[in-house]
């Protein structure tokens, strides 16, 4: 009987081992360490987000759970969930709720609306294309308190303003816009604002088209509009869906437009001028935390659907490419 420690294979040629735990140990060190060394240049951007960010809303949780208003400090006490009771019934906070709704809706979709065509039109060549693009993405590099200022003065100023000059010359009413229509005057600022940032998301994404697609489809015969609905828009469909969501969450947000130019008045009060109100004015530090927290809420699920749409485009590049 042959020795199983010296078989050896019917060739003459002795089987491989398997390399012994102490030598593979070293190479699972050295991978780990270059691991450590490649993530290391990223610990202080991480540390510094946890703690400009997450510990301010742990905090903000924690406070949502107290009723608490600093001027009765010593009659804080534990209140559990009441304060979102309070922010989901009270009948300011739903009617806050309410025009962040209106006021976001109507603002993404004229955006996306007036994005679509400006983003169409520069997608065309013609003289001074640069410059028309340049000057249309100015809007969206203001200050926002800046542009709020400029159309609270120089547009809408009942005196002054551009829009009732015009109207002057031409014989017709002299409107009071931010009183008459206070909420259409936001939302027109916030438009302006924002649809240069639809164009640029759509005009990528009609730069992106593949135009031997195009090209063969005009040879078949189709028009202009046949491309469009059949080509360009359903292209269009995910780059239309990454810009609403990025809208959404920033005009969920937006503060400097109500507070600069009406003051939460005239039912203009969207829910984060509304925190702001119940946090610097009413002092109630534990049912503002609990609006911020909802709000907070409402934009991580805004968000989570946008990170899936930017990963769904990434994939359509990469399989593309």
């Amino acid at each position: 009987m042959s020795n199983p420690t010296t078989a050896v294979s019917v060739s003459g040629e002795r089987p491989p081992t398997a390399a012994p735990t102490s030598a593979r140990r070293p190479v699972a060190q050295r991978n780990r360490a270059r691991e450590w060394a490649t993530r290391a240049p990223l610990l202080p951007a991480l540390i510094f987000l946890i703690v400009v960010t997450q510990l301010p809303f742990v905090a903000t949780l924690v406070i949502s759970l107290f009723d608490w208003n600093s001027f009765r400090p010593d009659r804080r006490a534990f209140a559990g969930l009441e304060n979102y009771k309070t922010v989901l019934s009270d009948d300011a906070l739903r009617e806050s709720i309410v025009t962040t709704v209106l006021l976001t809706a109507s603002v993404v979709i004229v955006s996306v609306v007036l994005g679509l065509l400006l983003a169409l039109l520069l997608d065309r060549k013609f003289r001074g294309r640069g410059l028309v693009r340049t000057m249309l993405i100015a809007p969206f590099l203001l200050v926002p308190v800046a542009s709020a200022l400029l159309w609270k003065h120089a547009l809408y100023n009942p005196e002054y303003g551009l829009f009732n000059g015009v109207l002057n010359w031409l014989g017709g009413p002299q409107p009071e816009w931010l009183t008459d229509t206070p909420l259409i005057a936001v939302e027109a600022s916030l438009i302006w604002q924002w649809t240069p940032f639809m164009m640029l998301i759509l005009l990528a994404g009609l730069q992106s088209r593949p135009l031997d697609m195009i090209e063969a489809a005009r040879l078949d015969g189709a028009g202009n509009w046949q491309i469009f609905r059949f080509l360009t828009l359903p292209h269009l469909r995910r780059y239309l869906e990454l810009g609403t969501l990025l809208g959404s969450i920033y005009i969920v947000q937006n503060f400097d437009a109500v507070f600069t130019m009406t003051r939460g008045g005239l039912d203009t009060a969207n829910l984060p001028y509304t925190i702001y109100e119940t946090f610097y004015n009413a002092h109630e530090y534990g049912l503002a935390s609990a609006a911020g927290v909802v709000v907070v809420i409402g934009t991580i699920i805004i968000a989570t659907f946008a990170l899936r749409v930017v990963s769904s485009l990434f994939r359509e590049e990469a399989s593309r490419a």
